[in-house]
């Protein structure tokens, strides 16, 4: 049976995982530390670590709409939950996947300069109010694109998390200049 051999793949390969796993964090535990230790490093992880979670709740919340809304972009989805009718948009589904591909233009670029800003070894205050500001103003953004909130409020925390994109992108251009 296909279900009972993918089962017996999976266990095998699960267990194998796990004695690999338990002797990398024998060797490599020190390594990982280190780079914990790193303030500027760790504290990058975090705010990191939570802008991805939301653009994987915003991802699932979006599938979950569309198919409550049965708004479905592919006909073969539509077919699958109703019918052909079903393959059409939706506002509200079109509202939650705008937020989300917003979410994919910021939030990549924000990993790329946070991840060189961090090997600069910037002062870790600093680096720390870069990370929060840019965090807190995708969150705001987010929040203002979903509920949805008065205009301006969803342009200001654009505008505020770019500024720390922008402050970031400008101190690794000087740094990398400066080797030149």
């Amino acid at each position: 049976c296909f279900l009972h051999s993918l089962c017996i793949s999976v266990s095998v390969s699960l267990s194998s995982l796990s004695c690999n796993f338990s002797q990398h964090l024998d060797t490599g535990s020190l390594q990982n530390l280190r780079m914990l230790e790193n303030e500027v490093f760790s504290s990058f992880t975090l705010y990191s670590t939570i802008l991805i979670l939301k653009m994987y709740m915003i991802a699932i919340v979006t599938g979950q709409l569309r198919l409550r809304r049965k708004a479905f972009v592919n006909p073969e989805d539509a077919i699958r939950h109703g019918g052909l009718q079903f393959y059409r948009e939706d506002p509200e589904v079109e509202r939650y996947r705008r937020a989300h591909r917003n979410d994919m233009e910021n939030i990549y670029p924000f990993l790329f300069l946070g991840a060189v800003y961090s090997l600069l070894d910037p002062n870790p205050t600093l680096a720390r109010i870069h990370f929060r500001v840019f965090c807190l103003g995708r969150l705001v953004h987010t929040a203002a694109y979903l509920i949805p909130l008065r205009a301006p409020v969803r342009s200001l925390a654009y505008s505020v998390a770019q500024l720390a994109c922008f402050s970031m992108a400008l101190q690794i251009l000087l740094a990398v200049i400066s080797y030149w």
